[in-house]
Parts: C-alpha cells; sequence; structure tokens
C-alpha cells in the first residue's frame, strides 16, 4: 500500500468515527428526553475513545510507514467505539425510546451485543505492540494468538448469548439462543485479564529499555497514571470520604487521562520532543503535591478560626475563610520552592540538568 493510500484511507477512518460519534450522541439527546427509555451506560467513555483515539491514529498512520500497525489500531479502535456507540443508542431508540421510529432496531441490538468486544480486545494488541510496532520479543507470540483466539470465541459466543445487551438496559438480543449462559462477565474478565499482561509488558519493556524507547514508554505511563488516579479519587477515595467535590475532580481527571492516552502515544510513536515528559512529570509532582499541601493547610485554619469566631466569639465564618485565603496565597511560593527542591532531588537528572533527559531521547 502507498503512503499516500494509507494517509487517505486513515483520515477516510476517522473522519467516519467522529461522523458517527456525533449522530450517537444526537441520538442520545433525543433519548434521554424520553423518561421511559434508558441510558447507554458507556456513552461516556465511547465517545472519548472515538474522539481521542481516531484523530491519534490517523495522524500516526499517515506518518508512518503502512505496515507499522500502531495507527491502524488506533484508528480501529476509534471507529469501532463509534460504531458501538451508534449501534446501542438506535437499539435504545428504534426499541425502546421511539418503537418503530428507525428501522433494523433488532438488528442493531444485535450489533451491540456482541461489537463491543472487539475495541475492547484490540486494546490489548495496542499495548503489545506499543511502541514501535513489534511485540516485545519472540517469547510473547504464544500470548498474542492466544489473545486473537479468546477475543474472536469472545466475539462469537456474545453474538448469540441470550439476555440483556450490555449497558443497555432493557434491550435483549434478538438473536440469543435460550438455555446458554449469559457469560459477558466472564467475557470482560477474561479481556481485563488479558489487558492487564499487556499493559505489563510495557513495564517489562521499559526495565530494559535506553534512551528513545524509554522516553516512548514514560509519555504512556504517565497518561495511565493519571488516568487511574483519577479511577481511584471518583470511585474509592471520594466514596469513603463522601466529597461530591473529589469526585467531580477524579471525574476531570479521568476525562483528561483517557483523551491523554492516545495523545501520549501518538507524541512517543512518532518520537516528538521526547525529553519533555520528564518536565510534564516534574511539573505535575509539584503541583499536585502543593495543592494537597496547601488544601490541608486551608482546612486546618479555616476550621480552627470557624471554631473560635462562631462558637465563641459569634462572629461570621466568612473572615476566617478569608483570613484562611490569605495565608494559602502567601504560602504557595515557599511551599512551592521547597516542594520543587524536593522533587528535583529526587528525579534523575541528564548531562544538561534536565530530569532524565539522556542526548539521544532530547534529539530523537
Amino acid at each position: 500500500m502507498r503512503v499516500r493510500t494509507a494517509a487517505w484511507l486513515a483520515w477516510s477512518a476517522c473522519a467516519l468515527s467522529l461522523a458517527l460519534t456525533a449522530l450517537s450522541l444526537v441520538l442520545l439527546r433525543s433519548n434521554l428526553s424520553h423518561p421511559s427509555a434508558p441510558g447507554y451506560d458507556f456513552w461516556v467513555p465511547n465517545t472519548l475513545v472515538a474522539l481521542g483515539f481516531s484523530p491519534v491514529g490517523a495522524f500516526v498512520a499517515s506518518h508512518l510507514p503502512p505496515k507499522n500497525p500502531m495507527g491502524w489500531l488506533l484508528c480501529t479502535i476509534g471507529l469501532f467505539m463509534g460504531v458501538a456507540h451508534l449501534s446501542a443508542e438506535s437499539a435504545i431508540r428504534a426499541l425502546l425510546a421511539a418503537p418503530d421510529s428507525l428501522a433494523a432496531g433488532a438488528a442493531a441490538a444485535w450489533m451491540m451485543s456482541w461489537f463491543w468486544v472487539l475495541p475492547v480486545g484490540l486494546s490489548v494488541f495496542l499495548f503489545l505492540f506499543f511502541p514501535d510496532g513489534r511485540l516485545p520479543s519472540r517469547r510473547w507470540r504464544w500470548f498474542a494468538w492466544l489473545s486473537a483466539l479468546l477475543i474472536s470465541l469472545g466475539v462469537v459466543y456474545q453474538a448469540f448469548a441470550p439476555g440483556p445487551v450490555l449497558g443497555v438496559g432493557g434491550v435483549r438480543n434478538p438473536l440469543g439462543i435460550e438455555g446458554l449462559p449469559n457469560a459477558w462477565q466472564t467475557i470482560q474478565a477474561v479481556l481485563f485479564a488479558l489487558m492487564f499482561v499487556s499493559v505489563a509488558s510495557l513495564f517489562l519493556r521499559r526495565l530494559r529499555a535506553r534512551g528513545v524507547e524509554r522516553q516512548q514508554l514514560k509519555w504512556f505511563t504517565y497518561a495511565a497514571t493519571l488516568t487511574i488516579s483519577g479511577i481511584v479519587l471518583t470511585y474509592t477515595v471520594s466514596e469513603v470520604i463522601g466529597s461530591a467535590l473529589l469526585g467531580w475532580v477524579g471525574n476531570a481527571i479521568v476525562i483528561a487521562g483517557s483523551l491523554g492516552i492516545p495523545i501520549a502515544m501518538g507524541i512517543a510513536i512518532l518520537k516528538y520532543r521526547l525529553y519533555e515528559i520528564d518536565v510534564i512529570i516534574n511539573r505535575t509532582l509539584v503541583y499536585a503535591a502543593v495543592t494537597l499541601v496547601l488544601a490541608g493547610i486551608f482546612q486546618a485554619i479555616d476550621g480552627t478560626l470557624h471554631y473560635l469566631l462562631v462558637t465563641l466569639a459569634h462572629e461570621h465564618s466568612l473572615i476566617g475563610s478569608i483570613a484562611s485565603a490569605l495565608v494559602v496565597g502567601a504560602l504557595f511560593h515557599p511551599v512551592r520552592h521547597r516542594i520543587q527542591h524536593c522533587v528535583d532531588g529526587h528525579l534523575p537528572s541528564g548531562e544538561d540538568g534536565r530530569p532524565g533527559g539522556s542526548d539521544e531521547a532530547r534529539h530523537p
């Protein structure tokens, strides 16, 4: 395949993915206007994956040799998520929200019953082949073939599994064979296990990596860590503390991380200014620590002043909040400089004083 033809195909797939996602969001808004119709549970991640993976995949595929699978995997995952989202919204529209308003509602429900396995399964190969489009070593061939076999079996089984369609409450698989167990939870667990192993291969790569490849893997590690931190903050810390604000912050971090993973992969694959990932990691550690420290100081001062002013002096607590904010503002620069010094002391430095910047990594 010629480079120009490959670029045209990649950008066409991107345009189709974005068009399907836009149509899906239109149907989502229409479906939500019907109180009796359920919403699609996974519309947010589907939208984020389509918007993030498709453009990055098209850009990568148009700048790499056509034989390199990385751009095509990113494009295909984004496109398949767009198809899955549209199938789900179409099934809800045609079968629940406004029956018979769309043709082929049963076909959309059947497609959604198994199609979700494909983009999740392809993510296994995306991580397995990252960043250079090759397996970590020949010893990983068996895992690649096993993954392809299990993903294929999952697709076939879900196509005929009875019961409700995943993420679409109230819609059942029209071609489900009664008597077969609905094993979507088992299939999902198998896919996550395969994905865990493929992500673990990246950390094994990083142990042996040097120079540019090590910097490439840092980009992915940063984005993945950001996403995982947001998930923990949203579904663990905020629920234990009972803070809705932390839940919103965690959701924002998850969204940023979900979009950041394909962008980080694209930057790493194309080897563009890789050394700057060390600067980004440095700044993230510093400002995250500064935010936590200053938030703790604010809470402690505000709580103390609230008790003294309201409980003892019977004054308005707004004075305490203003005073706390002024103290935190005054402490910002000293705290930041102190934490910056601590972070710089624990990060490796390159020859030019940048954190972790080898000459090879600085000049890809």
